[in-house]
């Protein structure tokens, strides 16, 4: 059985995470000591595990717990989560797609600039005025 501490350690998982995935169910409620210290087993670090990597890759935490209800259930057919991944890729070529417009909008102010004075500089130019710019980026870093 491991302690809360090892368990964070293992899956490189904040202590205050374990909790708050216990607090709101994607965690089960752990066994306790008999001085009510948390223990945990192989299931739950298989668990914690899983959680953590979906958070790698960028699924929220709703989608993590769709996941986790077609895990526990091994016999259903993976269509849904299949759905859900490709939800989740859709998600991350958006945001990909957002990016690249924010990186060629970037690298134009920066080219565009000078480099003579501040009261010239093309950096903050655009900095002050949206209108100076050639891509919709509203969305981009708010």
């Amino acid at each position: 059985m491991l302690t809360i501490g090892t368990l964070a350690k293992r899956t490189g998982t904040k202590v205050q995470t374990i909790r708050y995935y216990e607090t709101i169910g994607l965690m089960p409620e752990p066994e306790r000591t008999r001085g009510g210290q948390r223990r945990y087993g192989q299931a739950e670090l298989d668990r914690l595990s899983f959680v953590r990597h979906g958070r790698q890759l960028g699924f929220s935490l709703e989608a993590i717990r769709e996941l986790l209800v077609l895990a526990d259930n091994p016999s259903q057919s993976c269509v849904d989560a299949d759905s859900i991944a490709q939800r989740q890729l859709k998600q991350v070529e958006d945001r990909i797609a957002r990016l690249q417009v924010l990186q060629l909008e970037l690298k134009r102010m920066i080219s565009d600039c000078t480099h003579h004075s501040v009261a010239d500089c093309r950096v903050l130019e655009v900095l002050r005025d949206h209108s100076e710019c050639l891509t919709d980026h509203d969305q981009i870093g708010a």
